[in-house]
This record gives C-alpha cells, sequence and structure tokens, in this order.
C-alpha cells in the first residue's frame, strides 16, 4: 500500500545499528512471497524467501535473522515442523505464522509449537507489517532490560535478582 511504509531504522535487532534488519520468508507461493518482500524490504530491512521447508529451515538455522515468516504448507517439510525445530534451537527468533488454515484449533497448535504470532491468508500487508514491528519491538524491549541493572536484595544466604528473579 503507497504510503504505509511503517518500516523504519527505530527498531533494529541487529547488534550494529548500522546493519540492515534481515528477514526470512518461507512461503511456497511465489506471488505471496514477492508481495511480501516488495512491502517490508526497504534501506534498513533486507527481506529473501525461500519455497522449500527444508530449505528454508536450514537457512533459518544457518544464517542470522531477525524474523521469519513461516508458511504452514510448505513442499519438503511444513510449517509446524520447521516452527518445532527452531524452538528446539537454543537461539530465540521471532516466528510469525502464515497460513489459509484459519480454525482455532490450527492457529493454537501454531502459538504452542512456538510461534509468536499468526495471520490467516487472505491477510492485509499493513496488519502484517504492523504485526512484525509489533514482534520486533517486543524483542527489543526483551534485549533492552535483560542489558538493564538489576537490584538485588541479600539477606544473610538469601539472594535475589529482581531482573532475573
Amino acid at each position: 500500500m503507497p504510503g504505509t511504509d511503517i518500516t523504519g531504522d527505530n527498531f533494529s535487532l541487529s547488534a550494529n545499528a548500522s546493519e540492515p534488519r534481515r528477514y526470512l520468508v518461507i512461503e511456497d507461493e511465489a506471488d505471496i512471497s514477492q508481495l511480501i518482500k516488495l512491502h517490508l524490504q526497504s534501506d534498513t530491512t533486507v527481506v529473501e524467501a525461500e519455497a522449500d521447508g527444508r530449505q528454508g529451515l536450514r537457512r533459518a538455522m544457518q544464517e542470522k535473522w531477525d524474523l521469519i515468516v513461516l508458511d504452514l504448507h510448505l513442499p519438503g517439510m511444513d510449517g509446524l515442523e520447521i516452527c518445532r525445530q527452531l524452538r528446539a534451537n537454543c537461539n530465540y527468533l521471532p516466528i510469525l505464522m502464515l497460513t489459509a488454515r484459519s480454525t482455532e484449533l490450527d492457529r493454537v497448535l501454531g502459538l504452542e509449537l512456538g510461534a509468536d504470532d499468526y495471520l490467516t491468508k487472505p491477510f492485509s500487508v499493513v496488519e502484517l507489517q504492523a504485526r512484525i514491528k509489533a514482534l520486533i519491538r517486543r524483542v527489543e524491549m526483551l534485549k533492552n532490560d535483560s542489558r538493564a541493572p538489576t537490584e538485588i536484595i541479600m539477606r544473610g544466604d538469601l539472594r535475589l535478582d529482581k531482573g532475573s528473579r
């Protein structure tokens, strides 16, 4: 949608603020993949796509990404299995599931396996951008909170770190 670019420099997950954010879209429908890429790619964001589930999982695990947009129905390996395997990995990566399945059970299963958000097709590009921005903002807040000094309470042998609980 023209004039609706909400991807800005104000939310980069990269360690170096001058590095562009990197999103991986794992989607086998080329027109949807291209649409997402067109609306998310900018000077500060690189968007790459994979159409095969196994290849998408390999790239998701071997390269550094700031976010994954993941379809459920994929050749090679379905999105639920990809999500499960990514969550088994110790590094956290925000995942937005994108699918034609819209039943409550499908959404709950996707979220239970570790997706951070779920968007059904057909979708609004503006809503997709807003959901991605919200995911990135949450991750940045968590990163900033983990770097902040925390108050430690000591009573005898008991030590309580209020930040990490």
